[in-house]
């Protein structure tokens, strides 16, 4: 434990290794869990490291000799398509980071803007879309949807040590915070430098995005517009087209002042039931009421179809608990997120889809009309449906349908189906 350290900007290292702060940041690595980096060393080994090797680290970081390992380039999946890169720290430099950020957040956090919602303490995506609900039944019926070209990616290392030393005294630090964005990284066994961008993965990413476009939040909080941020999605709302056409403008002019682009194929100005907003979009007007429902936006749903029929593939060898295994963790995580804007019967309709894809796998694997029989009359299913279903083998999707009889709602419960509707 550091004794009596100065509590100014200009003696932040020592207060990140204060003992207290390491444990703490420790205790949330080992929360977290995650996968090992290039080092190949485990979140349960990191301990043991670190009570071996914890005295000389310390001497380089406060020395300035610290030297960050490159991270692990994995590509993941977005939930509306596509995937997105993602670069996997060390367990060592996760735990480094976490320890910067739990001394640098409480230093920005209550500058940022009252519109910025994303990687923030007590606030998430469900509290952005209630905010663009509010501004939408006020009135702002426009909506300029903003779109960054690769925001992580193209973040310019100047320009956001410079906001970051606004508030950073401690030249040690800065120079940390230097190297941890300028850490290569490993790709198919290859390692490359990194001049530009912030990799998504690390804890430091989220705050260090936040820090460089609260300007932006902080221009249009000057001009009075009603808008909401969500780290790099950006929607404003306003009464006309042409009042967006002015804020699209300006807000081009903004983002050149960070050296950062707008994707202008995926930006526009438009009613607000056109777009999406982080997965979600509004209902149109109503004669009848002025409020505006909150819906799962078309795309997102095309996303869940989609992510559900690669885990329904009907494949020999797949076990049906495998399939409904495999997709437990996304059922729950996406009705979570999505239940705000789904309506009536939606979830319930949804869930019914789901048990037919796990139907017609179940009838795939059989393979052919008379093992289909077979099963379908050993689970006392009457002949005549036994009979219709293994007449339409090599048609599974039809034969789900009729094979609901074979394998009921209390069947997929018992397998540990995870049903959305509640």
């Amino acid at each position: 434990m550091i004794e009596n350290a100065d509590t100014g900007t200009g003696a932040l290292l020592e207060r990140v290794l204060e003992r207290g702060n390491l444990q703490r940041a420790l205790k949330r690595v080992r929360q977290n869990k995650g996968a090992a980096g290039v080092d190949g060393m485990t979140v349960e080994q990191l301990p043991a490291y670190l009570r071996v090797h914890w005295p000389r680290l310390r001497e380089e970081l406060l020395a300035g000799r610290y030297q960050p390992q490159p991270v692990r380039g994995v590509e993941i999946p977005k939930r509306q398509g596509g995937t997105r890169q993602l670069g996997i720290p060390t367990v060592l430099d996760r735990f480094l980071q976490q320890a910067v950020l739990q001394v640098l957040q409480p230093l920005f956090e209550p500058t940022f803007s009252p519109h910025s919602y994303g990687f923030r303490p007590k606030r998430s995506a469900h509290d952005a879309i209630r905010a663009a609900q509010r501004y939408v039944e006020e009135g702002r019926a426009v909506v300029v949807d903003v779109d960054l070209e690769k925001f992580f990616d193209r973040v310019n290392h100047d320009v956001l040590l410079g906001r970051l030393a606004r508030k950073i005294e401690d030249r040690r630090l800065l120079r940390l915070l230097r190297r941890y964005l300028e850490a290569g990284m490993m790709a198919s066994g290859v390692a490359t430098q990194r001049e530009e961008g912030t990799p998504q993965g690390g804890p430091l990413s989220p705050l260090l995005a936040n820090v460089l476009l609260d300007e932006v939040d902080k221009t249009l909080e000057a001009s009075g517009h009603a808008f909401a941020r969500y780290a790099d999605d950006l929607n404003v709302y306003v009464r006309s087209e042409r009042a967006g056409e002015r804020v699209l403008a300006r807000l081009r002019k903004l983002f050149g002042k960070l050296r950062l682009r707008i994707n202008e194929g995926k930006s526009a100005v438009a009613k607000v039931w056109e777009r999406k907003f982080l997965g979600f979009t509004f209902s149109r007007p109503s004669e009848k009421s002025s409020r505006r429902l909150v819906l799962v936006a078309k795309a997102s749903k095309e996303a869940f179809r989609q992510r559900v029929r690669r885990a329904t593939r009907r494949v020999v060898g797949r076990s049906l608990a495998q399939a409904i295994q495999d997709l437990g963790p996304f059922l729950r995580g996406w009705s979570a997120y999505f239940r705000p804007g789904m309506h009536g019967h939606d979830l319930e309709d949804l869930d019914g889809w789901v048990r037919r894809r796990l139907r017609a796998l179940w009838l795939k694997q059989k393979k052919r009309g008379k093992t289909i029989f077979r099963a379908l009359r050993a689970r006392k299913v009457p002949f005549r449906q036994c009979c219709a279903v293994a007449a339409t083998a090599g048609h599974w999707w039809a034969g789900s349908l009729v094979a609901n009889k074979a394998l009921p709602k209390s069947l997929f419960h018992r397998l540990g189906l995870v049903t959305m509707a509640r």
